[in-house]
């Protein structure tokens, strides 16, 4: 197990780097002139443009001048340093600010997940071919096929405007009421399939040699499903589940765009639209972190979930 963690870890330096440097090069490699880009329509005096040069390092030219510039951002990366925006604020100051709130979108949309999608799966997994069954099925399928960008204005103008049960925008400091219409808009994609990967799976354990062994044996039924079968289930669903944590929270950008929520992907989305590269690039760095390292403790919950699985 320990030489698994290692390897697992040695992979998530090398997609780190893999990512960072896609990203960076993206934002960085095609820029016709940074610092007219960063003072927009307004003239750059030579005195500006001299002292920018150097705080960015843009005399250093070509594609040695690139990856000067990308190496001298990850070193101050792994001092914790995110670098400033091309609004002169504090990368690190902006994420304090809009990551409590973009994890707790996340957090209500995977809750949403959990609670509703894994329940209902079970239940329809139990009863396969019922009448909750197919209208599940039935259901799930019309939220897999309405995207995030269409769902997220129909909610907002029926829940939030026609029938005001929750407010239609989250606004600056927003309560977790607030933010609980946006959370379920954003986790319904993950409920729709969440429900349908423990449906799957509940209903081919209940066919398996298994369980007619413990049925064969005498075993109670409640024992079979709560003991056995559940914990089998469960494995590809906290797979998912986990993995979706940080899709959860990197793809708020529409759910926080469309309620007005000043998170994480709201700034990602603002740093995309204005071109502001480091504001970018550094919120993704972090997106990319958080994403490794839930992938890294959904693998290490396999062998928790499942003894017969062994890491060499």
């Amino acid at each position: 197990m320990f030489r698994y963690i290692v390897r697992r870890l040695l992979q998530m330096v090398l997609a780190f780097f893999g990512t960072t440097l896609i990203v960076y090069a993206l934002m960085f490699a095609g820029q016709g002139d940074p610092i007219q880009a960063l003072a927009g329509e307004r003239p750059v005096t030579e005195v500006q443009r001299a002292y920018l040069t150097e705080k960015f390092h843009l005399d250093h030219t070509g594609i040695g001048g690139f990856f000067y510039r990308y190496f001298d951002y990850i070193g101050n990366l792994l001092r914790g340093d995110l670098g400033d925006s091309l609004t002169g604020r504090k990368i690190s100051d902006m994420l304090a600010q809009a990551w409590p709130v973009t994890m707790k979108l996340a957090v209500i949309g995977l809750l949403v997940a959990i609670v509703v999608g894994v329940t209902s799966g079970v239940i329809a997994g139990l009863r396969r071919g019922g009448i909750f069954d197919n209208a599940t099925l039935a259901l799930t399928l019309l939220v897999l096929g309405v995207p995030t960008i269409v769902l997220a204005p129909l909610a907002q103008y029926f829940l939030g405007v026609k029938l005001p049960l929750f407010p239609p925008t989250a606004g600056a400091d927003p309560s977790l009421y607030a933010l609980l219409l946006p959370g379920i808009v954003l986790g319904s994609l993950s409920l729709a399939t969440a429900l349908r990967l423990t449906r799957t799976s509940v209903a081919e354990n209940l066919r398996s040699d298994y369980v007619r062994t413990a049925k064969a044996k005498g075993m109670p039924t409640r024992r079979i499903v709560s003991v056995h079968v559940l914990r089998n289930s469960l494995i590809p669903v906290i797979t998912f589940l986990g993995v979706e944590l940080g899709n959860l929270m990197s793809g708020a950008i529409i759910t926080e765009g469309v309620f007005n929520i000043p998170g994480v992907g709201f700034n990602l989305f603002r740093g995309i639209k204005t071109e502001d590269g480091p504001l970018v690039v550094g919120l993704v760095s972090v997106l990319v972190v958080v994403f490794l390292v839930s992938n890294l403790v959904v693998d290490i919950l396999y062998a928790v979930l499942d003894p017969r699985i062994r890491y060499e």
